[in-house]
């Protein structure tokens, strides 16, 4: 590759490109950040693997030391100190933490890992198959209408039309010969991310909370950049179902939990019933059966040896619920156990939604090609 740069007197000269070289701090930044959403935040943690990694690989050195890494990262303001007693920071005896900076820069961090590089495009919003009176031009054009918006008269091929129309001696613009561009509507999409936080997300060896973290961040930071007048929320699910905030997903911890789909699907659909947009959604990260849910007494009743007729009938209810509510559910089950894809087969026709029976690969570009075609939908 070559850069160009303009000269007076000799126009463009051409040189041979060189490629900026990383900085110690960016090439170490990265390895931090996947450390960090590994260790659900605890940057102490995460400065011992990285002191165990050097040992390994010495990606420190005299030059760039890890106290030097640590004292950068206070410096660009990605990590601060506090202090346990006052909550005031700066004093030099607090732990380290976190600031929204640099939780911000671990979401763009997981788009980019597992969406690619995306662009802004400005105010991106859902585009449907119905055309008329929209806010997207289309580029089809069409004779104007009583009711259409005069702002979507296209002026040139008007004029053109009362040229041919009328001729240039007797030029004038008639309403037969407005011309109007036809426009999409923009959609919005609501939609509720579930994610299971059940003891079964990181057994047998296996850490499947980390990659449902990371997509939920690239979910999140897509959504921002690209899809700016959509929502998104998140709920985790375990013994119970509770919200959480989006700049809590980074310290996401699995807990000693039952998996209490129903209580998960029961808030999601509370959270929508509230969006005031037509276009609504569920997405679930799962890796197991439904093993728990909450009696009437507030008591719960949980069984984790196969699936439990009284457990799963709850779950298909409340999938057909959802399809009362026109909100469709996606499951994405990234666990193999043959004996589940009957039960994600019942739930997802009850529901009329869709399930992805899968691992852990693939897992982010697939919720992003299903959340990109289910953008497409008619108001």
């Amino acid at each position: 590759m070559t850069d160009k740069n303009f000269n007076p007197g000799k126009g463009f000269i051409f040189s041979k490109h060189v490629p900026e070289e990383l900085s110690h701090f960016d090439r170490i930044f990265d390895v931090f950040k996947d450390l960090l959403t590994h260790t659900s935040g605890d940057i102490e943690e995460a400065f011992e693997w990285l002191d165990m990694l050097d040992q390994e690989y010495d990606i420190f050195s005299d030059e760039y030391t890890l106290q030097d890494f640590e004292e950068d990262l206070k410096k660009r303001g990605y990590i601060r100190e506090e202090d346990p007693e006052e909550g005031n920071t700066g004093s030099g005896k607090g732990k380290n933490i976190l600031t929204p900076k640099l939780e911000a820069a671990l979401r763009e961090y997981a788009l980019d890992q597992i969406f690619g590089k995306l662009k802004k495009n400005g105010a991106g919003n859902h585009r449907t198959n119905k055309t008329g009176i929209g806010d997207e031009r289309d580029g089809e054009n069409r004779s104007f209408q009583y009711g259409d918006d005069l702002a979507a008269v296209n002026m040139t091929e008007s004029l053109k039309n009362a040229q041919i129309n009328n001729g240039i001696s007797d030029l004038r613009l008639t309403e037969e010969d407005l011309i109007v561009e036809e426009t999409k509507h923009k959609a919005q999409m609501s939609t509720v991310l579930m994610i299971d936080i059940s003891h079964s997300m990181i057994l047998y060896g296996e850490d499947r909370i980390t990659p449902a973290k990371k997509v939920a961040m690239a979910l999140v930071e897509l959504i921002k950049r690209k899809y700016p007048k959509d929502s998104i929320d998140i709920i985790v699910f375990g013994n119970e179902a509770w919200p959480i905030k989006i700049k809590d997903l980074p310290y996401l911890k699995v807990g000693p939990y039952h998996t209490n789909t129903v209580a998960g699907l029961e808030l999601a659909m509370d959270i929508l019933r509230r969006k005031r947009n037509t276009n609504k959604q569920i997405f679930m990260i799962t890796d197991g059966k439904p093993s728990c849910i909450q009696l009437p007494s507030g008591e719960f009743y949980m069984n984790s040896f196969g699936l439990d007729e009284k457990i799963v009938n709850q779950c298909f209810n409340r999938a057909a619920q959802a399809r009362k509510l026109k909100i469709p559910i996606t499951t994405f089950m990234i666990a193999q156990d043959p004996y589940l894809r009957q039960f994600v087969e019942e739930f997802t026709a009850q529901n009329k939604g869709k399930a992805f029976l899968t691992g852990l690969s693939g897992l982010g570009q697939m919720i992003f090609e299903d959340y990109e075609k289910n953008r497409i939908r008619r108001i």
